[in-house]
């Protein structure tokens, strides 16, 4: 935006206006009075990590939230935004990341669905194709109203939204990660689109992890980091560097263990070319994993991490490449395999993939290793598993009040704990955690951190993903970057020249600014 843009858009009164937004979920504030402004016929774009509140601020102008403080205002007017009703009334319209379209129904069907316009005691389905039609065909759709949305493809599914949000006139429009799906190709078209809506006079909210859309569409970037507003820049303004900067000026946090046990001349994992080919979420992957470091593996949301994770720990198919594990190559084809060469994994979802809540917590430790600890290689060894289950809850102060007690009944914190408990008690030589801290309080963190020293020390290899930059730079002895499905990046190798960890080095690999100052 030039800077005569500039005056002229403080000289109008904003279609939208959030001041002193706040929001609460139990004890965590995940917005802290945000304020946020935006002009019709701009693209303002907002950014941050995961978990910085840029979310949760459009769900409070969708009405999926409702907000703990602060004023909303449209055309300057206060406005109570009280339900998704309300916002759809007020032409405010957000398009998730997932899309929310009804795929058994056609077209026109999604697009007036709670709506249907009714002539004669029936829904006058010519009226529904005729104005959908001519919806469709301003986009320069390559559907008409009557296709069935499943039969559709993600980009074209996305144009559905963005056509239900034009037929009810909506005049401020937020797109979070609109491409996260979408070919470079799709992404293209996509980009084209909003300069067309912007330039008929639309508010949009663009959410993006990626710099280089960031360059191409916006007139204002904000910045939000863990739950504060840091700043707005102007698009004279806009440089990667500053842009990281604001995302991730935080310190780390005291309670990192910085401590190395790698050592160099043992290569435990080797990973070489692995990828899920068709599928298309990971490109070919080669990396090696030393006894006794801790490795990152970052990245933002959908950058492949996990997905990379479960290849080579056989919960998904690999479709090309090869694992060696202590120099031996490995035929990991289900997880059973893996577990039984020595490679453990703690998912990123403890509650759907990791615990058996139903279950005893001493039984959700001793589960994995039932079986060697069996007296006679058939009976259940009790003793043996109570003996384990108190050595673990020591070693990470468990808070649990009986070892009989359902997982479920558990604090996500001491849910995490059982765990790792679960995956260190099978003596692994190769460690995965997936956001191993992700829901757990401070003091959580510090005994998990501390576990994982404990088994660095004792030569177990562990690749941690995170979505925590501090803790990633604060725990790590390397860290390799995700992008699109592809490792595009490592820093705090040996090699001469190695960047080092931080945080601005890290986001610069994730976001693409580092290709593009290297391009430029």
């Amino acid at each position: 935006m030039t800077t005569s843009t500039q005056q002229q858009t403080s000289s109008r009164t904003p279609v939208l206006q959030m001041e002193n937004i706040a929001k609460r979920f139990g004890a965590h504030l995940a917005l802290k009075g945000v304020s946020l402004e935006l002009y019709a016929g701009e693209v303002h774009s907002l950014m941050g990590e995961n978990g910085a509140g840029k979310s949760t601020l459009m769900k409070i102008l969708a009405g999926a939230y409702q907000s703990d403080g602060g004023t909303i205002r449209i055309d300057g007017a206060e406005f109570v935004v009280d339900g998704p009703q309300a916002a759809l009334e007020a032409g405010i319209t957000l398009i998730y990341q997932e899309i929310n379209l009804a795929p058994n129904l056609t077209v026109a069907e999604n697009v007036f669905l709670g709506r249907e316009p009714v002539r004669g005691g029936m829904v006058d389905r010519a009226l529904m194709s005729r104005e959908v039609g001519a919806v469709l065909k301003s986009l320069d759709a390559t559907f008409g109203p009557e296709t069935r949305v499943g039969d559709l493809i993600i980009a074209d599914q996305q144009l559905v939204e963005i056509a239900r949000a034009l037929h009810r006139k909506s005049r401020i429009l937020v797109m979070d990660e609109p491409t996260a799906a979408l070919s470079a190709r799709e992404t293209e078209r996509l980009f084209a689109l909003i300069d067309g809506l912007k330039a008929q006079g639309l508010a949009i909210v663009y959410i993006s992890h990626r710099m280089e859309e960031i360059y191409r569409l916006s007139d204002r970037v904000s910045v939000l980091r863990d739950g504060a507003y840091i700043g707005t820049l102007m698009r004279a303004e806009l440089s990667a560097e500053r842009l990281v900067q604001m995302m991730v000026g935080r310190p780390l946090a005291e309670f990192f263990e910085r401590q190395s046990f790698c050592d160099r001349s043992r290569v435990r994992l080797e990973v070489s070319g692995i990828t899920d080919g068709e599928v298309g979420r990971v490109e070919p992957a080669s990396f090696t994993l030393y006894a006794g470091e801790v490795l990152g593996l970052s990245g933002l949301v959908g950058a492949g991490r996990t997905e990379l994770a479960r290849l080579i720990f056989g919960a998904d198919p690999m479709a090309g490449g090869s694992v060696k594990l202590d120099g031996m190559p490995l035929n990991v084809r289900e997880p059973l395999d893996a577990i039984r060469a020595g490679i453990a994994y703690v998912p990123e979802d403890r509650k759907t993939q990791g615990l058996f809540l139903d279950l005893a917590s001493l039984l959700n430790v001793s589960i994995t290793t039932a079986e060697r600890d069996a007296t006679r290689g058939f009976w259940l060894n009790r003793a043996g598993a109570d003996a384990l289950f108190e050595r673990y809850r020591e070693a990470l102060a468990i808070r649990v009040a009986r070892p009989q007690l359902e997982s479920r009944h558990l604090s996500g914190g001491n849910q995490q704990k059982l765990l790792l408990a679960r995956w260190a008690a099978t003596k692994p030589s190769v460690l995965i955690l997936d956001e191993p801290t992700r829901g757990v309080d401070v003091g959580a963190k510090h005994d998990i951190y501390h576990m994982m020293h404990e088994l660095a020390a004792q030569g177990v290899a562990v690749l941690m993903i995170s979505s925590d930059l501090p803790e990633i730079v604060g725990l790590c002895d390397r860290v390799l970057v995700m992008r699109e499905g592809e490792l595009v990046g490592e820093v705090g190798g040996d090699a001469p020249g190695a960047p080092a960890i931080t945080q601005e080095n890290i986001m610069a690999f994730a976001t693409g600014s580092h290709a593009m100052a290297q391009a430029a």
